[in-house]
């Protein structure tokens, strides 16, 4: 589990290898990811948009923007947490995720929220620390 605080805007993901939807043969390889966004602070909060930095193994970054998540622009008052699961799919056997969702306040404030760095990495994969 990864996890970030971000003007009490508590971001955890969990990502997961997705062995049924990779073919590691034809050189893609496939995660899933389970985000929970908590909203600690004492003001409402929507998410607005996303912004995805996508490393491979070869160090190549894809980068995504967009409305919302998975189709959806939650409203979190204080105390709500949403949860959703997307996936990522890589030509390499390992990678990283990192980016920020954009939340708007009640007053029409803007702010960035991080979204921790998060590894995907084969299970039972030998990982070597350089």
């Amino acid at each position: 589990m990864y996890s970030a605080t971000t003007r009490n805007i508590e971001v955890r993901v969990r990502p997961f290898y997705l062995e049924e939807r990779s073919d590691p043969s034809g050189g893609r390889y496939v995660w899933g990811y389970r985000v929970t966004i908590r909203n600690h602070s004492p003001e409402f909060v929507q998410l607005m948009s996303r912004h995805w930095l996508i490393t491979d193994g070869a160090g190549r970054i894809e980068e995504v923007r967009g409305a919302g998540v998975v189709g959806d622009q939650p409203e979190l008052n204080p105390g709500d947490s949403y949860e959703y699961t997307s996936g990522c799919p890589l030509t390499t056997p390992s990678g990283f995720m990192a980016g920020t969702y954009t939340m708007r306040t009640a007053r029409g404030e803007t702010f960035d929220v991080v979204i921790p760095p998060f590894s995907l990495d084969l299970p039972d994969e030998r990982r070597t620390v350089n």
